[in-house]
């Protein structure tokens, strides 16, 4: 496969263990994947219930006033720091609850935070639903955030951890799917509830019903083998496993269960406090493209084109029904994307799709600013016909198309698969937690942004999509049919990367030198007091127990403690 311009055939491992598909794992898959349910209900009716007349009237006037101004600046119209304040509020909550959600996932398992996740979002839809003032609004929007930081944490983790290899790409793109379900249910409630004086308390809190059903689901499902043995539970692991995987597969699991156990007691063994141990210097590339890709994810603006998109076709010549049709529209469209990067995804690989869904959604940004300055104008004050209104839809309809089989499945997928065990958990909350942080940052200066940049802010997203393309290219890895625990693999051939990877231990086995990372190695004996040229019996991936002549680099005094 390519990396950077370099091949690697990956082989070994426990990348060679077939993991059939079967009913149990489909089903297993479907209910975490569901968690993508409240994220995207939330994120579809947020947007929605902005351009809902009596939503504003209760709590945003101003914004509904110069709505209905003789002729406002279409790109000034929504500008309001509360009304941004009401959509992105969620978005804080979300990013502590995330970084916490880390312990939990840790201590009591990706099962158990799901459900938390579920229950507290369920109480804010119910508060949202009930909100008299702004303060209630607020709040129930503070523990929906708090919902989605915790299942965004652990459900793409879940799948990763579960799918089988070959296939992961596929059932972690499920998650991605729900989103898109959320997204164009919420977009469609709207639409039935435009005109209805309560439709915004509707619409808010109906989010509970995502929430039951993602919730009651998990109370049927097992926590993952990779988390149970983690925590010491390895009977429940074996029979989570063999649940999945199907009993008459049994000898290819208990070579994976062999796998997950050697991994595990790893984890075990190197007990270190993994906020600490991810910025070590050989895990520098897991952090850097697991921070970077969900940083560019909401770089592309998509998550503003789901908040926004019926704002910004009012403001470009539709009514609100119009609008709200425009936008259902869009949600459609990127929900079918989504279904053919799930049939592809496993077969083109990630960064086949990270490019030309890149290349694609640069064009439309480009595109549609180039529309809306002809239009328009800088000014704000020109007239955009139905004709150009239209095409403006279209335009972003290939936009959402691009981000669907691209950016938006695979920034879950790449950041839950490539991180060891010991770090998986640690590595998605810091992965979650910036994309959250930025789509703070985003939805709150976005309107502001479009009201001072113009047409230019379809530039600025334009200009960080080829940002994100270029780096595509030049440092991400190809993990497509390796098993995560097998991940290092794509780190040690990377033409950047493996200068993060390397020590000089070096072990000979059946007379061929081969090298084994620090990362992978655990020494299976007291040997605080090991000096230069001592042999020490260690324990590596491939599941041998060699002897390693110990020569660490520097002083010939140092002890192995201080380089393992």
């Amino acid at each position: 496969m390519a990396i950077g311009g370099l091949a690697l055939d990956v082989a070994g491992g426990s990348g060679n263990i077939e993991a059939k598909i079967t009913a149990a794992v489909v089903m297993t898959c479907v209910v975490a994947a569901s968690g993508g349910l409240i994220f995207g209900y939330d994120i579809g009716i947020s947007g929605g219930v902005t351009t809902m007349k009596p939503f504003l009237e209760n709590f945003f006037p101003t914004v509904l006033k110069n709505a209905t101004e003789a002729k406002p600046d279409v790109y000034c119209v929504y500008d309001s720091q509360l009304l941004t304040a009401f959509t992105s509020s969620l978005y804080v909550a979300g990013l502590v609850a995330s970084l916490v959600a880390s312990r939990l996932t840790a201590a009591y398992g990706r099962r158990t935070t799901m459900i938390l996740g579920g229950l507290t979002f369920l109480f804010g839809a119910v508060i949202s639903g009930l909100a008299a003032n702004i303060a209630m609004l607020l709040s129930g929007r503070i523990l929906l955030g708090f919902g989605v930081g915790f299942t965004n944490q652990a459900a793409p983790v879940y799948l990763s951890e579960v799918a089988p290899p070959q296939w992961r790409g596929a059932f972690n793109t499920g998650f991605q799917f729900f989103i898109g379900v959320g997204v164009v249910s919420a977009n469609f409630l709207n639409y039935l509830t435009a005109d209805h004086h309560s439709g915004w308390r509707i619409s808010l809190g109906l989010a509970a019903l995502p929430a039951v059903i993602m919730t009651f689901g998990c109370l049927f499902i097992s926590d993952t083998p990779s988390s149970l043995l983690a925590r010491g539970n390895h009977d429940h692991a074996r029979v989570s496993l063999f649940k999945i995987r199907g009993a008459k597969n049994s000898a290819d699991v208990e070579a994976e269960l062999a796998e997950l156990v050697k991994s595990s007691q790893l984890a075990i063994e190197a007990r270190a406090e993994p906020f600490k141990t991810i910025l070590e210097r050989q895990y520098r590339p897991q952090l850097v493209v697991a921070m970077a890709i969900p940083c560019f994810q909401q770089l592309t603006g998509i998550t503003i084109n789901a908040f926004y998109a019926p704002v910004l076709f009012r403001s470009v010549g539709f009514g609100s029904a119009p609008a709200l049709v425009a936008t259902l529209i869009l949600g459609l469209v990127n929900l079918g994307s989504i279904l053919i990067s799930t049939m592809v995804i496993d077969r083109f690989g990630r960064r086949f799709l990270f490019i030309v869904g890149g290349i694609q959604m640069f064009v439309c940004q480009v595109a549609v600013a180039a529309l809306l300055a002809a239009t328009v104008g800088d000014a704000g004050d020109g007239e955009m016909t139905k004709g150009y209104a239209v095409t403006v839809v279209v335009l972003l309809c290939i936009y959402a198309a691009g981000f669907g089989w691209s950016w938006g499945p695979l920034s879950w997928l790449v950041p839950s698969e490539i991180f060891p065990l010991k770090l998986r958990p640690a590595g998605q909350s810091l992965s979650v937690a910036v994309n959250f942080a930025v789509t703070f940052l985003i939805a709150q200066t976005f309107l502001a942004t479009l009201c001072h940049f113009k047409f230019g802010a379809f530039l600025f997203y334009g200009g960080w999509i080829l940002t994100m393309t270029v780096f595509v290219v030049m440092f991400l890895p190809e993990t497509k049919g390796i098993h995560v625990d097998s991940m290092y693999q794509v780190w040690e051939k990377h033409w950047f990367w493996q200068r993060y990877q390397g020590s000089e231990l070096r072990n000979p086995i059946n007379g061929v030198w081969k090298e084994f990372q620090l990362w992978q190695i655990s020494v299976l004996k007291n040997c605080k007091e090991c000096r230069y040229g001592d042999e020490v019996p260690v324990y590596v991936p491939q599941g041998e127990t060699v002897l390693i002549s110990y020569a660490p680099q520097g002083d010939k005094t140092d002890r192995v403690e201080d380089r393992w």
